[in-house]
């Protein structure tokens, strides 16, 4: 391992280990599921086995003989819970089934075993209705939302791209699917739910990316004072989007241990996670470019096409990246939605951006072959000055220098020929990312103790991002402080408030209200003369006005990824040989556990391109890869060396530390640029990702079956 840098008073940008990496490594680190309260009971959900309709009967009898069962909650005496924001979260209130998979009752024991015993017991008779799950681009249902995912607008039109197209001397036209993804993360969603009756307060510890939408949505459903609740996420072990807002889990184990009057805890099987956690929704593209025959763009359109669930509209923002990525005059983003009997689909890994940016470069692509021209060429050439959708200048946009230093680290000019040895055919490709920079208000404060030690607080949570180390060097570098003399507290509701980890907002949200608190809190001591008070001095920040201004700027992040694999002719089997990103992200923070993030995105990339994806069965209404024996995420045999590097960008724009978010731009652009390595190896393009062997062999004429 290398030596890296001694705590310094400039903490900010040094590649400091994770504080917690300690307890993480030796198992003293506590997540959700492992918190068990004394008296603790067990709880198993029963999943709907209709695709569509309503439960006429439950039979409990089985299951309440089962030893050591405590009871079985069932839609008719389950306990009425209040309003709900999210119509997922209104679980046994009615006998309505919208969908394959939906919790229909919960059996509840001493032991795991017998709850899950007690579950498989249940016997649940349904009156089942005609079910629809099949998306397609001419659905008749199909209708367009007010908008997508993100309150973007669902469609956006410049000048007259019709017309354009018609008149560009070089076109594409291209129809691109991304199918169904899950975001599977190591921990289960997992829950532990204790009430106290003579306190009348709830104690949830949730594996949640956000501690405080939790409590909120407790409070809600169960009828309580937020003050009531406390939730705790202080070790999450990942969440890729789907622990971001409150899922079922949680509910059910606040509902059972108020209603029995006895901890609960609750673990999903990994097989029920499709079913009721959300996933990326499946995408069907269409996209046209018109081009002068020097490569100038004139038009594009991207039209968009998906599925949500009937209970809750969900719309994937696909085409938004468009709008922002290059000078085009006459351009048309459009999303269609089609309600199905479905799950409803949720965040993953950089929503929108990851499916719609593998469709527009993949076109892009496509469009270089036309022209004969070099891909990167391509992009360079049609490099905007301001964000085409507004008109705004760019805070900052170094993705021509991304691009060309990713050509020169990766010999882009050495590799333009496909190369063939033996069965292998090997090439490269390419690929843009760009991801926007969010951010929401948050709370926080910090504490100057008289031993010389700092605690900072504030309700973030880390889910494996390193977000506590990030924030300690955060507030050392604001209080001019050693790194080693402060201490992050996080994942808690009794702490200032903060916005959830999500859309790779938590360094630049909960880092603005750090850095604020801590400059106010260095301030104070500045004034202050002679030793501390026994309990210390304070001081706290609201970012709450800083953070809701709008911005004059267009604001994101940039990044080039270059690929090469080598395709098996003889069995269709695709490999990365190598995978090299280069991004341009703001200051960079923490450059350990930013180049850990960046690369955990790019193997998310690799799984998007050749193993991941989900099939829904029409005629039974589910997914049918239910678990990571079926649905295939990369293995250690299956990443290459990766490499990720950034330039150092500077943007006055952003927020105090000058950082944009890394947590997503990583898998934006990696699936475009295997699948268009594949295509320069093979002279085959496939528009449908993952790229299987069974669709290799076709692709190359040889027979599979």
């Amino acid at each position: 391992m290398p030596t890296l840098p001694d705590s310094s008073p400039s903490a900010l940008g040094a590649p400091a280990r994770r504080s917690e990496g300690r307890e993480k490594v030796t198992g003293t680190a506590r997540y959700a599921a492992e918190h068990t309260p004394p008296g603790c009971a067990y709880a198993w959900p029963v999943p709907a086995t209709i695709a569509r309709g309503r439960v006429t009967a439950v039979d409990t009898a089985a299951a309440t003989v089962v030893p050591g069962v405590i009871g079985v909650l069932t839609p008719y005496d389950a306990p009425r819970l209040g309003a709900a924001d999210d119509p997922t979260l209104h679980l046994l209130q009615d006998l309505h089934v919208p969908h394959r998979g939906w919790y229909v009752a919960l059996a509840v024991a001493d032991t795991p075993e017998g709850a899950r015993a007690a579950a498989d017991a249940v016997r649940i008779t349904y009156e089942s209705a005609p079910h629809d799950v099949t998306l397609s681009v001419d659905h008749p249902r199909a209708y367009t939302p007010e908008e997508a995912n993100g309150g973007h607008p669902a469609q956006r039109e410049q000048g007259d791209p019709g017309a354009a197209l018609a008149a560009a001397p070089v076109r594409i036209d291209c129809a691109y699917t991304v199918a169904p993804l899950h975001n599977h993360p190591m921990e289960p969603h997992s829950a532990v739910a204790d009430w106290d009756e003579e306190r009348h307060r709830l104690t949830v510890h949730d594996s949640s990316q956000g501690a405080g939408p939790v409590r909120a949505a407790l409070a809600a459903l169960l009828k309580l004072a937020e003050e009531e609740v406390t939730v705790v996420s202080e070790h999450v072990g990942g969440g890729f989007g789907c622990k971001g807002t409150p899922r079922p889990h949680v509910v059910l184990a606040a509902m059972a241990a108020r209603h029995y009057g006895r901890p609960v805890k609750i673990s999903l099987p990994r097989a029920h996670l499709p079913a009721t956690v959300g996933h990326r929704a499946p995408t069907l593209h269409r996209i046209r470019l018109g081009a002068r025959t020097d490569g100038t763009l004139t038009a594009l359109t991207h039209e968009v096409t998906t599925h949500t669930s009937r209970i809750r509209e969900f719309v994937e923002q696909a085409a938004v990246p468009a709008r922002v990525m290059y000078a085009v005059p006459d351009i048309r983003t459009t999303h269609r939605v089609v309600a199905l009997d479905v799950p409803t689909p949720s965040w993953m890994r950089a929503p929108g951006e990851a499916p719609g940016m593998y469709a527009l470069e993949s076109a892009m692509d496509e469009l270089a072959g036309a022209l004969g021209m070099d891909p990167i060429e391509l992009r360079l050439r049609n490099e905007p000055r301001t964000e085409p959708d507004s008109g705004r200048p760019f805070s900052s946009r170094h993705l021509v220098e991304c691009m060309r230093e990713g050509a020169q680290r990766f010999g882009w000019a050495d590799c333009r020929e496909p190369r063939r040895r033996g069965p292998y055919l090997i090439g490269s490709g390419v690929a843009a990312a760009t991801y926007p920079v969010l951010v929401a208000p948050s709370t926080a404060r910090a504490h100057a103790r008289p031993d010389g030690s700092h605690l900072v607080e504030i309700n973030a949570t880390d889910i494996g991002t390193g977000a506590r180390t990030v924030l300690a060097q955060v507030a050392a570098d604001a209080l001019g402080v050693p790194l080693d003399s402060v201490s992050v507290a996080i994942g808690h509701t009794g702490l200032p408030a903060a916005s959830l980890a999500g859309g790779s907002s938590g360094t630049a949200s909960w880092g603005w209200a750090v850095h604020d608190a801590c400059a106010a809190l260095a301030a104070r001591l500045e004034r202050h003369h002679g030793p501390l008070p026994a309990e210390g001095l304070s001081a706290s920040a609201d970012t709450t006005q800083s953070a809701k201004q709008k911005s004059p700027y267009s604001r994101h992040a940039f990044g080039a990824h270059f690929a090469e694999v080598r395709v098996d002719t003889i069995t269709g089997e695709v490999r990365v040989r190598r995978l090299l990103g280069v991004f341009a992200a703001g200051r960079i923070l923490n450059p350990l556990t930013a180049r850990s993030q960046l690369k955990g995105g790019m193997v998310m990339g690799v799984g998007m391109a050749l193993t991941e994806h989900s099939t829904m069965d029409a005629e039974f209404g589910d997914f049918t890869e239910k678990d990571l024996g079926t649905y295939h995420i990369p293995a250690h045999a299956d990443v290459p060396a990766i490499e990720a590097h950034w330039i150092d960008e500077h943007d006055k724009h952003l927020n105090p530390m000058g950082s944009k978010g890394i947590g997503e731009i990583g898998i934006v652009g990696t699936a475009a640029a295997i699948g268009n390595a594949f295509c320069h190896a093979t002279g085959h393009r496939l528009r449908e990702l993952p790229l299987t062997p069974d669709r290799v062999l076709t692709a190359l004429g040889r027979r599979t079956g």
